[in-house]
C-alpha cells in the first residue's frame, strides 16, 4: 500500500491586508515537508488548491514544480485540482510541465471541491457545479490520451484538431477522482476507470463501506479488472510520542479551523468531547500515538481494502516544528509497521 502525506498548507491569515509575510513562511515550512517526506521515502505528497485568506497554496503545480527540483523519488499531486472553475488545458499543461521536471512523477486529483471561492472568482455560476465538472473532466482525459484533441462543450470554447503541449514525461499523467462520500463521484470514477480517493474527516470510517463498495461494484460492472483498482482513503493525523501529547498538542488548533469552517457552514464549535469522539479507536480522527494511528490504518484497510493512504497532516495553525516531528514519526515509525503488514 503507498503511504504518504497531503497538506492544505494551513496559515495564520495575514494581519495586514496584501501583506505576504505569513504566506511566504508558511511556504517556506511546506517545502521543509515536502523534502523530509521524500528522505524518509514516503510514496506520495499531495497539496490541496484553495482561494482563502487561511491557506497559502491556490496553485498546487507551482508548488509541485519547486518541490520536483528538491525531491528524488516521491510522487507530487495535487489534492485536489478544483477542475470545475479551471481550464483543463492550462491543468494539463501545468502538470505535464511538473512531470517533466520531476522525471515522471506528477499526478492530478480532480474534484469539485469542498469551498466554492473559485467560483465567482474565475466568473462561474455554482448553478452549473455537477455539469462544469462532468465536462471539464472530459476534456482533460481526452488531452491526456492524444497529443492532437477536438473537443465540444458547452462551458469552454471548443477546440479542433489542436496540438497542446508540453506532453508529460510519463505515457500520460495519472487522473484521480477526489470523493467526499457522493454516490455520483463513485460511479464516476469506476465508470470511467479511474482511481478514488476518500475524504474522511468526521464520523465513523465504517459509514464509507456502502460508498466503497458501490465504487468497486460499479468497476467490476463495467467489466474492469478488480486487480486494478486504485483506492485511497486520507485523515486528519497527527502523531506524537503518547496518545494524551498527541491530544493536547494538536486540538486547540484543530478545534480552531473546524469551528470557524463550521461557523460558515451553520455546525456548532467543535468540543473536546466531540473530539475525543473522534480520536477513539473507530472513529475518523488519526491523532494520537504511533500505535494508535497504526491500528487505525489497519483498521480502515480492514474495511476498505485501499491501495494508498495518505496522512493529512498539517491541520489548522500547528507550528512548524510540531509537523515536522509528526511527519518524522509517521516516517519511521508508522509507516515501517504498516509496509511489514500490508503488501499491496
Amino acid at each position: 500500500m503507498e503511504l504518504g502525506l497531503m497538506s492544505f498548507a494551513d496559515m495564520q491569515p495575514e494581519s495586514l491586508s496584501g501583506n505576504g509575510i505569513s504566506a511566504h513562511q508558511r511556504l517556506k515550512d511546506l517545502m521543509e515537508e515536502i523534502k523530509l517526506a521524500d528522505e524518509l521515502g514516503l510514496d506520495v505528497f499531495g497539496l490541496g488548491e484553495h482561494h482563502r485568506p487561511d491557506y497559502a497554496v491556490s496553485s498546487p503545480e507551482v508548488i509541485l514544480g519547486a518541490a520536483a527540483a528538491i525531491t528524488k523519488n516521491i510522487k507530487l499531486t495535487s489534492a485536489v485540482t478544483v477542475l470545475s472553475s479551471d481550464d483543463p488545458v492550462r491543468v494539463f499543461q501545468n502538470f505535464s510541465t511538473v512531470d517533466l521536471l520531476s522525471g515522471g512523477r506528477a499526478e492530478i486529483m480532480a474534484g469539485r471541491g469542498s469551498f466554492i471561492e473559485s467560483f465567482p472568482l474565475f466568473g462561474y455560476d455554482l448553478q452549473d457545479y455537477d455539469e462544469l465538472f462532468t465536462e471539464k473532466l472530459d476534456l482533460l482525459l481526452n488531452l491526456n490520451k492524444s497529443t492532437k484533441v477536438s473537443w465540444q462543450g458547452k462551458h469552454r470554447a471548443s477546440i479542433n484538431n489542436l496540438g497542446v503541449y508540453p506532453r508529460p514525461y510519463q505515457k500520460s499523467i495519472p487522473v484521480w477522482i477526489a470523493a467526499g462520500g457522493t454516490p455520483v463521484s463513485a460511479v464516476r470514477a469506476a465508470t470511467l476507470g479511474l482511481p478514488l480517493m476518500l475524504a474522511i474527516i468526521g464520523g465513523r470510517p465504517e459509514q464509507f463501506v456502502p460508498f466503497i463498495n458501490l465504487y468497486k461494484e460499479t468497476f467490476a460492472k463495467t467489466g474492469k479488472d478488480l486487480s486494478q483498482l486504485q483506492l485511497g482513503v486520507n485523515n486528519h493525523f497527527y502523531v506524537s510520542e503518547n496518545s494524551h501529547q498527541a491530544a493536547d498538542e494538536f486540538y486547540p488548533h484543530y478545534a480552531e479551523v473546524m469551528s470557524r469552517i463550521g461557523r460558515e457552514r451553520g455546525w456548532p464549535p467543535l468540543s473536546r468531547e466531540q473530539y475525543e469522539y473522534l480520536r477513539s479507536p473507530k472513529g475518523a480522527l488519526m491523532v494520537g500515538s504511533v500505535q494508535e494511528v497504526v491500528d487505525k490504518i489497519l483498521y480502515e484497510h480492514e474495511l476498505f481494502g485501499n491501495t494508498r493512504f495518505l496522512a493529512q497532516a498539517s491541520v489548522g495553525n500547528v507550528p512548524h516544528k510540531l509537523i515536522m516531528h509528526s511527519i518524522e514519526l509517521f516516517g519511521t515509525k508508522v509507516v515501517p509497521v504498516i509496509r511489514k503488514e500490508i503488501k499491496v
